[in-house]
């Protein structure tokens, strides 16, 4: 059991959004499991008891003696009409529910009640770097992801859960919960999303890679975002209107789950090759996302690209604060990069620029910050 960072409210209803296997359930039957009566939607039992009568819920919980304080309900987008109900109860009960899902998506598309003003939004993660503490190790994160479940398994059975995870959740469960109607061009969408994970998306190249239209390739992958299991990086722009109009970048949310979708878990990618280099940015950039979330930094993840072809991997901006970044996996900094990340970075007008390596040495080079990685996420957040 690794100790999640997450912080929810102990006083307030929440929801608890994630992808499927980030440690929802386990989290919370350890945190309220003794004080709190709990319903998985997930088991069968349950998601046809409420979906032919959804008003049971109040009957069932009413029955209870004595009357909990707290209710989990797993898997809140299965029954979504439930929701209405959990309103009345917190209202007018005063009973504060946790409602877990893995898809806000259906959600919002019945139109559910999403509690508003009555329940935080909160979101877990695969686990990061500070979770695992002793546990953590690089090379078997970039292989094979932070899943919680991976931990327990050995490198044969990491691969077959990963297999699995893809095949079952990715490829089957999102098409029976109805979230796309073309179940084989979007079967053969997910390896081209893992292949194209990090870098600038070109959506009408991609659909006539797939032989599908470009309106249907940009809803593939806003089913991915929806799901939680990806993220997009905008293209960063002072205007965020100007912004929506440039090319994306787009991560999946696990390291494992993304080698698994293209097929190279059996291919660990060599220190100083191009593919160990995009696995050490993709964790990173995953890194910053999961700890901004836990922490509420606010912060607006994008990336950003000159015209002259000059990049920046990740721009951190919050009000008018604006913080530009450059990953690398060297082991030790080049001077040279570091001042070309100076001049590519200057009409951001950063507050901070940083140059993140795996070189253990801290310095700065021209008002630039070189940290090793770990020593960046601990001054950022």
């Amino acid at each position: 059991m690794f100790h999640r960072i997450i912080n929810p409210s102990k006083s307030q209803s929440f929801f608890l959004f994630g992808a499927r296997g980030t440690g929802k359930s386990t989290y919370l039957l350890k945190q309220w499991g003794k004080k709190a009566h709990y319903i998985n939607l997930l088991l069968d039992q349950w998601e046809s008891r409420y979906l032919r009568s959804p008003d049971l819920l109040i009957a069932d919980i009413q029955a209870l003696r004595p009357r909990p304080k707290w209710v989990i309900i797993d898997e809140i987008q299965k029954v979504p009409k439930l929701l209405d109900l959990v309103h009345q109860m917190i209202v007018e009960d005063q009973i504060h529910f946790v409602c877990t899902g893995s898809s806000a998506r259906k959600l919002r598309r019945q139109s559910a009640n999403l509690l508003a003003g009555r329940a935080f939004n909160y979101q877990m993660h695969p686990l990061t770097f500070r979770e695992l503490g002793d546990s953590f190790q690089l090379d078997s994160v970039l292989q094979w992801g932070s899943l919680p479940s991976i931990f327990a398994l050995n490198p044969a059975d990491k691969n077959e859960y990963l297999r699995s995870y893809t095949q079952t959740y990715l490829k089957e469960e999102i098409l029976q919960e109805q979230l796309v109607r073309n179940g084989s061009s979007f079967r053969s969408f997910l390896p081209v999303a893992a292949q194209e994970n990090g870098n600038t998306l070109n959506f009408s190249k991609l659909a006539r890679d797939v032989g599908i239209d470009t309106k249907t390739m940009q809803s593939f992958f806003q089913i991915l975002e929806d799901t939680l299991v990806g993220f997009y990086l905008p293209a960063f722009h002072f205007s965020q209107r100007k912004s929506i109009k440039l090319q994306p970048k787009f991560y999946l949310f696990d390291l494992g789950v993304k080698k698994a979708l293209e097929g190279s878990l059996s291919q660990p990618s060599p220190e100083r090759s191009s593919g160990y280099s995009k696995a050490f940015e993709h964790f990173l950039i995953c890194e910053v996302f999961r700890l901004n979330s836990y922490a509420r930094s606010d912060f607006f993840l994008s990336h950003y690209q000159t015209n002259s072809g000059g990049e920046i991997d990740l721009v951190l901006k919050r009000g008018k604060e604006v913080i530009a970044i450059e990953i690398k996996s060297t082991e030790r900094i080049d001077p040279v990069e570091v001042r070309r990340l100076k001049r590519v970075a200057e009409p951001l007008l950063p507050k901070s620029i940083y140059y993140v390596s795996q070189d253990p040495v801290t310095t700065k080079i021209d008002g630039v910050n070189c940290l090793h990685w770990k020593k960046f996420l601990e001054t950022l957040f």
